[in-house]
């Protein structure tokens, strides 16, 4: 019915019918276009249906449309049919000179280079990018007479000079905005006859000369490339300045100069690794920032944990399609490849999920989330009543759902606990907290498609249809406690509820949701390895008397209370024991003097101790060692 049952998607996210080795808006393969294909009543090769391998294959040049984000191949259900598909690298040639930038970061910086000659004819051609609405591109002064081009508004590019004859200027006015931080092509000429101006593919601005008067430019002072004259330079990029067919090197020009930096990018290439957790890197002029839409993060670096307190009763839905939206609109729209996040297709199959979240909570059995279906098909993480955590599969094939339980940790402990899930095909990782990925395996009956994904639960489970026996008792009265940076796949239902944003219309939410970020894991040390560890136990099967959560900070708070209570309990007793020492000795010494024989005759005690004791200076030493105690 000319509806293709195949088609790639390109980097506007729009639907190409076309193939390598041929061009947008005809939906034939390159054999289609020279007309040799194997059944001449089709335009491909694979549209023959033999029984036999038949390819396809050319390059696609159209730059507007590439990169290739995703293909979408059907009708291969039939027995006997298979398709197999490759896309090999984008691949770039050009001009050195083409790319040859360099960025202002400043509104007052500037390169200068040697006065422009252009006497009798001036070819100016440059590309340039900005999110300024105005600014000098470049400017070049003689007497009286002058030449400039600039950016005077948002939409309006100008070329102005003056030979002698009074002031001229042309100006291209652009239906859209040319501060949106794209490239537009410049490109200015004059000569005696006239003078023209083109901005993009907008139409060409041709100015006549006048039939008498002067014809040369004369110029003195150094070209001015990004601001001039104390006016407003340019704020942004520009490359490829040609100047009557001589392109300007402005990257080494650049590198000597303040305020201005060689190429269009470098600080995403220094910088970007600080754009934590799925984070994009977005360029600046004077610096960069950190895009965190596509994560469960926010903040600058998107570090910061998107979490919320769940009382009882309380539940998050996120739809995995707008409400209202047609089956048919929904058709080709991916959840795991699709720069859309904001629709997946109800009766797709996945192969793969990425989970990941964190929760804190006293009380047990609950619900963390639970992923349902169109079908049978779910996906559910439970405290079951021991406080242990279970994953449950059920993709069909099996009678039971296939379970993972962690027995050895009690997680419903009140402390925030981190869960990472990857699933890929059979083979599923788990990840608890900081302790190394456990790996498991799905039964050999058990389909591999998580088929037609419906709607993500948090808190509590309320879905039309049959529900696991299990999980409708642990569903009562629901979770109570935090829940944080919940994400699955590129989808994060919890930022999408507390983040207004344009996925925000997948959300309902039954009840109060407090934004808290008490379910966001601490900073943790890693464990250290059994070679280096002194604390390690050759027993696999050793039991620890504590399997709380990780100390947050290298610091666990409560062990640091007790300590300090301990040790100022320690220090008040060997304070005491000094204090009654040092009382003891001294009423010891004065025992002694009390005793001394042959006071009734001496002068003094002094005078009896020194007449009638032997041991009189052993007796001062040794008072003196007492005393200084």
């Amino acid at each position: 019915e000319g509806n293709p049952y195949t088609w790639w998607v390109g980097k506007a996210n729009e639907k190409h019918y076309y193939w390598g080795g041929s061009g947008p808006g005809i939906q034939k393969c390159a054999c289609g276009i020279e007309r040799n294909c194997t059944d001449p009543k089709y335009y491909c090769n694979c549209d023959a249906d033999y029984k036999q391998w038949r390819k396809d294959t050319g390059m696609l040049s159209y730059k507007e449309h590439l990169p290739v984000s995703q293909i979408v191949v059907g009708d291969v259900d039939r027995p006997g049919s298979e398709a197999k598909v490759s896309v090999g690298p984008v691949r770039c040639q050009g001009d050195r000179n083409y790319w040859n930038a360099a960025s202002f970061v400043t509104s007052s910086s500037y390169l200068h280079f040697s006065t422009f000659q252009g006497e009798t004819s001036a070819d100016i051609s440059f590309y340039f990018k900005t999110s300024a609405s105005d600014g000098v591109f470049l400017e070049n002064l003689g007497n009286t007479d002058f030449i400039k081009l600039e950016l005077k508004s948002a939409t309006e590019v100008s070329f102005s000079f003056d030979v002698g004859n009074g002031p001229v200027e042309i100006v291209v006015r652009s239906p859209n905005q040319l501060n949106d931080d794209q490239w537009h092509r410049v490109n200015a000429e004059r000569n005696v006859k006239q003078a023209s101006l083109q901005v993009d593919q907008l139409p060409l601005e041709v100015r006549k000369a006048p039939t008498e008067g002067h014809t040369r430019l004369e110029l003195y002072s150094q070209l001015y490339v990004g601001a001039a004259g104390g006016q407003r330079g340019f704020l942004g990029c520009i490359r490829s300045l040609r100047m009557n067919g001589v392109t300007l090197d402005l990257e080494e020009r650049a590198k000597v100069t303040p305020g201005v930096k060689p190429g269009c990018s470098g600080h995403c290439t220094s910088y970007g690794m600080y754009c934590a957790n799925g984070g994009k890197c977005v360029e600046k002029y004077n610096g960069y920032s950190c895009d965190c839409s596509r994560t469960a993060y926010d903040g600058p670096f998107c570090i910061k944990d998107v979490g919320a307190f769940f009382e009882e009763g309380v539940w998050l839905r996120y739809n995995f399609h707008s409400p209202g939206t047609s089956m048919k609109d929904l058709v080709s729209r991916t959840l795991l490849s699709s720069p859309d996040t904001e629709t997946t297709e109800p009766d797709l199959n996945l192969n793969k999920e990425e989970l990941s979240f964190s929760f804190s909570t006293t009380k047990s059995p609950c619900v963390l989330l639970y992923l349902s279906s169109y079908t049978q098909d779910f996906m559910a993480v439970l405290v079951k009543p021991s406080g242990n955590l279970q994953i449950r599969y059920s993709l069909g094939g099996t009678k039971e759902p296939y379970n993972i339980d962690v027995d050895h940790r009690n997680m419903a402990n009140g402390q925030p606990h981190t869960v990472n899930i990857t699933r890929n095909g059979r083979d599923i990782v788990l990840q608890l907290d900081h302790y190394p990925p456990t790996s498991y395996s799905l039964p050999t009956a058990s389909d591999i498609q998580f088929n037609s994904p419906k709607a993500l639960f948090l808190g509590k489970v309320i879905e039309i249809g049959k529900i696991d026996q299990d999980i409708y008792k642990y569903n009562t009265p629901g979770f109570t406690g935090c829940l944080s940076r919940v994400q699955f796949n590129q989808i994060a239902p919890l930022k999408a509820a507390l983040r207004p944003t344009n996925v925000s219309s997948h959300v309902h939410i039954q009840g109060e949701l407090v934004e808290s970020n008490c379910g966001a894991s601490p900073l943790t040390i890693p464990p250290m390895s059994a070679a280096t560890d002194p604390w390690h136990l050759d027993s696999a099967s050793a039991d620890f008397p504590y399997n709380g959560q990780a100390i947050g900070d290298g610091v666990n708070r409560n062990s640091a209370i007790i300590g300090g209570v301990i040790a100022v309990v320690i220090f008040t007793i060997l304070c005491t024991l000094v204090f009654l020492i040092r009382y003891m000795f001294r009423h010891k010494g004065t025992y002694h003097t009390n005793e001394a024989k042959g006071a009734e005759s001496a002068e003094s005690a002094d005078a009896a101790i020194m007449n009638n004791d032997p041991n009189f200076t052993e007796t001062i030493d040794e008072s003196k060692k007492e005393w200084l105690i």
